[in-house]
């Protein structure tokens, strides 16, 4: 797979109301992802409360959202667990469903000790899908596993036959820009950070992988756009409308928040697991009528058909 430009949006799991998977809505969040613009989509992530879901579970969302982007869209897999033979068991059912590329976070319990046994404990995981390429998923503030990845580059380069590169979650723009520049260029280290899309692609990033693309993907390749074409005031201030949405947003718990933003814009995906918690009727109007505010229902793309399921 050549380096990837655009935009991955992180893909939500759907649920009912008691907790179980809502296959049905997963193809039409799909076609919504392609109508807006997106690249490719990131599945059993942060954003998919990935950890929160049983390994059995994750093969059946991965090979619906596989199903459901017929090759319309890349298809990212997230694998990594806190058990690195559960991560190989999914690394292994993302080959064999037809996935486009796999990552792993760090393990989050017993927590890698160094560079180079993060880099052994990444290898064993890519290993059991050789087919794909694999992105070391790096998201310090969520696993706490902070580790130099220009290091990380050099020992796992040669290690990890398909080591495609790193989804980089961390506002060190200067690592960031080192990691793009290692090896002229070698790897492709995909931007997690959309509230940072601007900086980043003023070091380089031609790809990023976030969140909010899920419900706000037009107003970033908006933002692209007009960088590509060196109209930088504008890019900016079409940046920084997203910022301040952003900046709503982290009042709140950011994954309940966002799936609140997708109800509002039309798409019940249902409720978050423990111990994620859904948001109140009363945070969910406050957070409403803030987003109301800002115009941001005037910008972001509404689901067109009323929701039946």
């Amino acid at each position: 797979m050549e380096k990837v430009t655009g935009l991955i949006a992180a893909a939500f799991t759907p649920f009912h109301e008691d907790g179980a998977i809502n296959h049905s809505l997963i193809p039409a969040l799909v076609d919504k992802l392609v109508e807006d613009g997106l690249r490719g989509i990131f599945v059993c992530g942060s954003n998919g409360e990935g950890p929160n879901m049983t390994t059995a579970e994750r093969m059946e969302v991965a090979e619906a959202f596989v199903k459901a982007a017929g090759k319309r869209l890349l298809v990212f897999v997230h694998v990594g667990h806190s058990s690195i033979a559960e991560a190989r068991l999914l690394a292994a059912h993302a080959q064999a469903i037809g996935a486009d590329a796999i990552s792993a976070v760090a393990a989050f319990y017993f927590k890698p000790t160094s560079v180079q046994n993060l880099a052994d404990s990444m290898a064993q995981i890519a290993a059991a899908a050789p087919e794909l390429p694999f992105y070391y998923y790096h998201i310090p503030h969520l696993t706490g596993v902070g580790m130099d990845m220009i290091e990380f580059l050099r020992i796992a380069g040669p290690a990890i036959p398909n080591l495609a590169g790193i989804k980089y979650t961390a506002t060190s723009l200067q690592e960031y820009q080192s990691c793009l520049e290692y090896e002229n260029g070698k790897f492709d280290i995909l931007f997690g950070l959309d509230e940072m899309l601007l900086p980043a692609m003023a070091v380089g990033a031609k790809g990023a992988i976030g969140s909010t693309y899920t419900f706000a993907a037009p107003l970033y390749l908006k933002t692209m756009e007009l960088f590509k074409a060196g109209r930088m005031d504008e890019a900016r201030a079409s940046h920084a409308y997203m910022v301040e949405v952003i900046r709503y947003l982290v009042k709140y718990p950011p994954i309940p928040g966002q799936k609140a933003i997708m109800q509002m814009l039309g798409w019940n995906l249902g409720p978050c697991r423990l111990p994620l918690t859904t948001f109140s009727p009363e945070a969910y109007n406050r957070f409403q009528g803030e987003l109301a505010r800002l115009s941001f229902f005037d910008k972001a793309p509404a689901r067109k058909t009323v929701q039946t399921s």
